[in-house]
């Protein structure tokens, strides 16, 4: 879509990404009414990311993100392709390489979408581990209790966010 440009002519020949951006926009929406996560930091980050990312990937032809309410279908649909993150993370690959690269000018919806994909995947955050906790965590000295962090992609940790948020809708 370009800015005021109806004929094909004119504007500057500059693609605004309007279904990224109504996306990730219904995505933080979510979040933020799920009251989740501070918004700002990089957990958001990434469970934003991760349930915008989703949901422009779910996208049928003809089908617009910019509803301002999601259908029960859709919302069912959100529900079950964020409920397993081996699954996700596979599915999320394989839609992006449908997605192709491109000749000509990229298309700026799907550049973002592989943007976000590339900061889920690269970036890592400390997290709870929770495989350190042990089978009676309640019998602990509290005195000596001290978590255990480790160091995780991003997309695991936005994905139960982006879940929750998706549960909470």
């Amino acid at each position: 879509m370009r800015p005021e440009d109806t004929e094909g002519t004119g504007g500057n020949g500059l693609r605004v990404p309007m279904t990224w951006l109504v996306t990730e926009y219904m995505a933080d929406e979510l979040l933020r009414t799920g009251d989740l996560m501070e918004p700002g930091t990089p957990e958001f980050r990434a469970g934003r990311d991760a349930l915008a990312l989703t949901m422009f990937l779910c996208e049928r032809p003809g089908e617009t993100a910019a509803l301002a309410v999601l259908p029960d279908a859709r919302v069912e649909e959100l529900r079950k392709l964020t409920a397993y993150a081996c699954a996700w993370r596979g599915w999320i690959c394989e839609r992006l390489a449908e997605a192709g690269p491109r000749t000509g000018p990229e298309d700026p919806d799907p550049a973002l979408a592989r943007s976000a994909w590339r900061w889920l995947e690269e970036t890592e955050l400390p997290a709870a581990d929770l495989d350190a906790i042990g089978p009676a965590p309640w019998a602990a000295d509290p005195a000596g209790d001290q978590e255990v962090r480790v160091w995780t992609p991003a997309w695991q940790l936005g994905l139960p966010l982006a879940h929750l948020a998706v549960q909470l809708y």
